[in-house]
């Protein structure tokens, strides 16, 4: 059976620090997939650090390569929702800069997506490291535990609202049905990964785990986007702030649209 047509989608919004490193490896994880995903789109800011790096970044031959550049909402959010919408393929992936796939990620998601071809996201088994690459934990596994949703392997809405820690990072999904859903909030912060979950099942999306490990995630690391958050004007986040997020993905996942939200402590 044919394989189905997958993007890739990377944002970039600074290619300051260590940058450089983390993005090779990104890149060589998708260069050495067994499976090759159709296209790699590298959506940009639209500043002169970003476009004088990748003028220089010699791109893999062996790979066709996008790189777009977006002088809108430049956030991670808002690059992700550009990189669908010129998207071109039935199924897109998300690819942090900083993160590398498994080489059998696509592979065995085509082997998937033919046995369940009613699923409309597939997420990975996710493993967590720190920026040693020393192994925190797993992510998205709790699915296949028995008892720990309404369908094992499958992610539920139920489920969603007594559990937080999933993953939407290497995901692959269906692209008509992320437009149907209304794409990443910019405006939840902290908690857009879990806000859109929730409104993807609350909009009938079916969501299946599979059972491999797909996808390394650096948990944390210093300068992230978390990191930055978290310790942004020199004080940690607190505990009322955390479950502000968490309260207000709740809320806010009836609603396709973004609005604005912020916390006024």
């Amino acid at each position: 059976m044919k394989n189905k047509q997958v993007s890739v989608i990377l944002p970039v919004h600074d290619v300051s620090g260590d940058f450089d490193v983390w993005f090779k490896k990104a890149i060589k994880s998708v260069v050495q997939s067994v499976v090759k995903p159709n296209n790699l789109m590298v959506v940009c800011a639209d500043n002169k650090d970003v476009k004088a790096y990748m003028d220089s970044w010699e791109k893999p031959e062996d790979l066709s390569v996008s790189i777009l550049y977006n002088s809108d909402k430049t956030d991670y959010c808002g690059q992700v929702n550009f990189g669908v919408d010129k998207c071109e393929t039935e199924y897109f992936s998300i690819l942090e800069f900083d993160d590398e796939y498994s080489n059998i990620w696509f592979k065995n998601f085509d082997e998937y997506v033919n046995h369940y071809p009613d699923v409309d996201i597939f997420l990975p088994l996710v493993v967590d490291t720190d920026e040693q690459g020393q192994f925190v934990g797993f992510t998205n596994e709790a699915l296949w535990a028995m008892g720990f949703s309404e369908e094992q392997g499958y992610l539920d809405n139920n489920t969603l609202l007594k559990f937080q820690n999933f993953q939407v990072s290497g995901l692959i999904m269906n692209k008509d049905k992320f437009e149907e859903i209304g794409g990443l909030k910019s405006s939840m912060r902290l908690t857009f990964n879990y806000e859109f979950l929730l409104r993807a099942t609350y909009n009938d999306t079916t969501i299946m785990t599979i059972p491999k490990v797909g996808y390394k995630h650096t948990n944390q690391r210093t300068n992230s986007l978390f990191w930055d958050y978290k310790y942004s004007n020199n004080s940690l986040l607190s505990q009322e702030e955390a479950k502000f997020w968490v309260d207000t993905a709740k809320k806010e996942y009836f609603f396709t649209s973004d609005r604005e939200v912020s916390f006024n402590s």
